[in-house]
């Protein structure tokens, strides 16, 4: 009578054991699932995302087009994450533009403008100084390994690689580097 009693108690306890699992299994899918939606690009529009980087969320939007509008109109414009923040801030405060007098954005546009340039630009290294020019820049050298840049290195040379550069698509190469 003693092994039938500990038959069923084992029989029990696997049985406690397997729901046990199946909750946690299915807390956890639920979990990933509302994680999963919660930090996807609300409100993006993927099918209107520019060929450049990911894709931007909604309320950066208006801060790029507000970018792409402001700085395209006289040469190409560069992705944020190409300079860190320091960069962007001091080239949005100077209405001396890399030796041109313009125009300073309204208050509303520099917001914008700003607000999307500093969250997709890169961290600044504490020892690193603050870069003007692509030559200069980190990152930019980090996404161009053994590539022989031009020289002088502009803005201007991005096209000879980018396809798309002066509609702000940097992922379209020239068919010599896909």
């Amino acid at each position: 009578m003693s092994n039938l009693v500990k038959i069923k108690s084992h029989r029990r306890l696997k049985r406690q054991l397997l729901i046990v699992m199946l909750v946690i299994f299915a807390w956890s899918v639920a979990m990933g699932w509302i994680l999963g939606f919660a930090t996807s690009a609300h409100g993006a529009n993927p099918g209107a995302a520019i060929g450049t980087v990911d894709v931007i969320p909604a309320q950066y939007q208006p801060g790029q087009e507000n970018y792409l509008e402001n700085c395209s109109s006289c040469h190409i414009a560069l992705p944020p994450a190409i300079f860190p923040s320091q960069t962007w801030q001091n080239l949005l405060e100077d209405s001396q533009h890399y030796g041109a007098q313009i125009q300073p954005l309204g208050k509303l546009q520099h917001l914008l403008v700003s607000k999307y340039l500093y969250t997709f630009s890169r961290v600044q290294l504490q020892d690193e100084t603050t870069p003007y020019r692509l030559k200069d820049s980190r990152y930019f050298r980090a996404l161009h390994p053994g590539v022989k840049l031009p020289n002088p290195l502009n803005i201007g040379s991005c096209a000879s690689c980018h396809l798309g550069a002066d509609k702000y698509d940097f992922r379209s190469l020239t068919p010599d580097w896909e």
